[in-house]
């Protein structure tokens, strides 16, 4: 079974969730905020795509950071930045066992799925 990482509320991970369902294709979703997330899992993730896919540059959250924060990033900077604040990671981001899929495309999921 697949898992599907995101948050709840976020519209992408709404019209993933809506495309997985019509196209019966079985998942799991897990929800950043009341799931949790922990610091093996992010690694995972940068270590299977990467990291610079992952970092969601064009959220409201990554508006607020710092420069200092924004400057000389890092795997590492860029993993403890989505740890502390799961809204800046690229959402959904869909388990498929062998491979990872960022963001949501109704032809990509096809495609892939």
């Amino acid at each position: 079974m697949h898992t599907l990482y995101g948050i709840k509320n976020c519209d992408t991970v709404k019209k993933a969730r809506k495309w997985l369902d019509e196209n019966d294709v079985a998942y799991q979703f897990h929800d950043f905020r009341t799931d949790g997330l922990t610091l093996e899992r992010l690694n995972d993730f940068a270590a299977r795509t990467d990291w610079n896919t992952l970092l969601n540059r064009s959220s409201a959250s990554w508006r607020q950071l710092s420069d200092d924060q924004k400057t000389d990033l890092t795997a590492n900077k860029a993993v403890q930045l989505m740890l502390n604040m799961p809204a800046l990671i690229k959402r959904p981001v869909l388990d498929v066992g062998d491979k990872l899929i960022i963001g949501f495309k109704a032809g990509h999921y096809e495609t892939e799925l």
